[in-house]
């Protein structure tokens, strides 16, 4: 487990499929309230989760090809 967080090439990967697809995420989900310029609280836990998820899943994804 401690090498799936040491090997950069898989972790850059990672990051670059999270920041694409959080990006298209949130843009779809909070874009009206983003732009409106309404911010509510809620917006400071969903934007982060929304790029975690891709993350996890792109993680998830290499370790578990790896493996086979």
């Amino acid at each position: 487990m401690r090498c799936c967080f040491l090997y950069w090439p898989m972790i850059r990967r990672s990051l670059i499929a999270s920041l694409v697809v959080g990006s298209v995420l949130t843009a779809i989900n909070q874009g009206t309230i983003m732009f409106g310029g309404s911010w509510d609280a809620d917006l400071y836990w969903k934007i982060p989760l929304t790029f975690c998820v891709p993350f996890c899943v792109a993680t998830y994804g290499a370790l578990a090809n790896s493996r086979s």
